[in-house]
């Protein structure tokens, strides 16, 4: 069974994540399949495409695929880890990508729907960031993709508590776009890529692509940079990691020491 599925309306390309067995936890197969779409949608004349899960789904991405991360020693979100590729493919598609969000995201979903360009939800929707409740030592980059979108004093709550914050909150806060009843979120989300579609898709990659670089010009040096890989390095290198991943893979509570 495949993982992704692809539709094409008009102009608009569907990728809807399909891995509902694993609540679409983002494993390197599903986010190959989700590259892979991407990049066969660049070659349809697709205007804009619409992320989603299918319809009524409690969870829309329980993130990151945890049995899938090394054990301690290893960064387990460097460069090319297949989050980070994803990543990477949302933001660098030439034509936006709109979130369509039902239900519970978490994690590494979390940075997979806030690197979209726009995003609606239905009214259930959550979002919690929860590298803290498994002692994995978020990278810059995704830091950077969450201090785009949120208010720094709320990313630290998000970050700090692991704790899910509702549709409306995210809305107050300007994180989403939109909240819509499940029974009209996808026509509502269609017609936002009809209006879409009518604009010049040159101008609108254009603006996409300065909009991005835009918001990643964030210099610092390599002193710095070092010293937060560093930091990031004690972490992955810890007992808390490891005791994450194992309490994971044992389906318990982890108790973190601090080492």
């Amino acid at each position: 069974m495949s993982l992704v599925l692809t539709d094409k309306r008009g102009s608009t390309g569907i990728v809807t994540l399909n891995n509902l067995g694993k609540r679409n936890a983002l494993s390197e197969a599903l986010i190959s399949e989700i590259t892979a779409a991407l990049h066969g949608l660049r070659t349809l004349n697709i205007r804009a495409v619409v992320l989603r899960a299918p319809p009524g789904v409690k969870v829309w991405s329980a993130g990151h695929d945890i049995s899938e991360l090394p054990d301690r020693g290893r960064d387990p979100l460097g460069f090319n880890d297949p989050l980070r590729v994803l990543i990477r493919a949302i933001q660098e598609f030439p034509a936006p990508v709109i979130a369509l969000i039902e239900g519970g995201v978490w994690g590494g979903g979390c940075e997979v729907a806030m690197a979209c360009d726009i995003l609606v939800t239905t009214p259930d929707a959550t979002f919690a960031i929860t590298p803290a409740k498994l002692g994995i030592p978020y990278n810059l980059g995704g830091v950077l993709t969450l201090i785009n979108m949120i208010p720094l004093p709320v990313a630290k709550e998000m970050l700090f508590t692991a704790q899910p914050i509702p549709a409306q909150q995210a809305l107050n806060l300007g994180i989403i776009n939109y909240i819509q009843p499940a029974a009209e979120i996808e026509a509502f989300v269609l017609a936002m890529t009809e209006r879409i579609s009518a604009n010049s898709p040159l101008s609108i990659a254009v603006m996409k692509e300065e909009l991005r670089l835009l918001s990643s010009a964030h210099a610092i040096s390599p002193e710095l940079f070092e010293k937060m890989q560093g930091a990031r390095r004690i972490v992955y290198d810890s007992d808390d990691y490891q005791e994450g991943l194992d309490a994971f893979r044992a389906k318990r509570k982890p108790v973190f020491s601090g080492k």
